[in-house]
């Protein structure tokens, strides 16, 4: 989100992606390798961003993408990413992301209007039967009646801690 927002910011300069990815890398997560993921949602965002920009136009007709905030048109760009293209993110998380992101960065009703036109689009997707491969998977089944899950006991310092 934050390189989007920068490229953004930056006018969308042509061929200065990588370098502020990078950039953003060293600034905010330096030892972290996440095995490319961020460049894959940020290239794939940039490859498909009219496509994406035109939705956002179908689905907020009352907003030109560019007179939408700069925070929740990138958020809104990534989230329909990952709801439409990206093919291991399902619809429902990617949703939730967005919403997520747009409460904790963008301004008092972001969280809404990202809901509002990630949530239409996904309706949308679900009404012509757009849902990529992993959304179609079914839920995994659930645990048989008798089946407990195993919980880890606390540690004896933390039972000590308490019972002190």
């Amino acid at each position: 989100m934050q390189s989007l927002y920068q490229w953004d910011f930056l006018q969308r300069p042509e061929g200065k992606i990588e370098e502020i990815i990078e950039f953003n890398r060293q600034e905010f997560a330096p030892n972290f390798d996440d095995g490319g993921f961020v460049k894959d949602l940020v290239e794939g965002v940039i490859a498909h961003k009219e496509e994406i920009d035109a939705l956002i136009t179908q689905f907020a007709p009352d907003w030109p993408v560019e007179m939408i905030a700069l925070v929740d048109r990138n958020v809104i760009r990534l989230g329909i990413y990952e709801m439409k293209y990206h093919p291991n993110i399902p619809a429902k998380v990617a949703i939730n992301e967005a919403i997520e992101l747009a409460k904790t960065f963008g301004g008092d009703s972001s969280g809404k209007f990202v809901n509002g036109v990630i949530g239409a689009m996904y309706k949308d997707m679900v009404a012509k039967g757009e849902m990529k491969e992993i959304d179609l998977k079914p839920p995994e089944e659930k645990k048989e009646e008798g089946e407990k899950e195993q919980t880890p006991e606390a540690p004896v310092e933390e039972v000590n801690k308490t019972n002190a």
